[in-house]
């Protein structure tokens, strides 16, 4: 899937006419691309789109034009869009409380380790997680991963041919899975497996 450049990007006076609409577009992309795993995680996969939105979002709540500072959002974005091989997603841990979302992070920590995806047929894959920065500490984890899930070339073949995609967790204190995915789901994150998509 390609990268975003300066030249994908609305201007901040375009962006703000092309907003709602943009917006709107986006939203129902993403009801698509959000996996829950129980009554607290969720995964949201990311994509060319969700990015492009994302980096439009920072640069107009930071009022940001200058050339130096958009591509410094891009760099920081760019990396979460899939590379034809793999599946990219933010993870979350989505308690309200706050006393017990700390409670639970110390129970959770290593769970961004032990969160899978797995083509029909083959291994679970485990994700490889927070490759920009460490978001563990001896404590507990952190409510927000970044997550890249890497295929082999058979298993990509495979789930593009139409094998069943699901996804899991297998941490000692929280354990889920949704197999297989349903239809509206497996079929956007196929299309992250085509490293020249873009989503429609």
């Amino acid at each position: 899937m390609d990268k975003l450049s300066r030249s994908d990007l609305f201007s901040l006076e375009q962006y703000s006419e092309a907003r709602p609409e943009f917006r709107t577009r986006v939203m129902a992309h993403k009801k698509n691309r959000r996996v829950p795993l129980g009554e607290i995680a969720a995964l949201y996969f990311e994509d060319r789109l969700t990015m492009h939105y994302q980096i439009q979002e920072m640069l107009r709540v930071e009022r940001i034009f200058e050339a130096e500072s958009i591509q410094q959002e891009l760099d920081t974005y760019n990396p979460l869009i899939p590379d034809g091989s793999n599946l990219k997603a933010t993870f979350m841990i989505e308690i309200p409380d706050e006393d017990e979302r700390r409670k639970l992070l110390s129970e959770l920590k290593g769970i961004e380790d032990d969160t899978w995806v797995r083509v029909d047929g083959f291994d679970p894959v485990f994700a490889i997680s927070d490759e920009d920065m460490e978001r563990e500490n001896e404590e507990k984890t952190s409510s927000v991963h970044f997550m890249r899930f890497e295929l082999t070339p058979d298993m990509a073949a495979a789930a593009k041919a139409g094998a069943a995609l699901g996804i899991g967790i297998s941490h000692r204190s929280y354990t889920q899975q949704l197999e297989p995915l349903p239809a509206n789901i497996r079929n956007s994150l196929i299309r992250d497996l085509d490293a020249g998509s873009s989503p429609a």
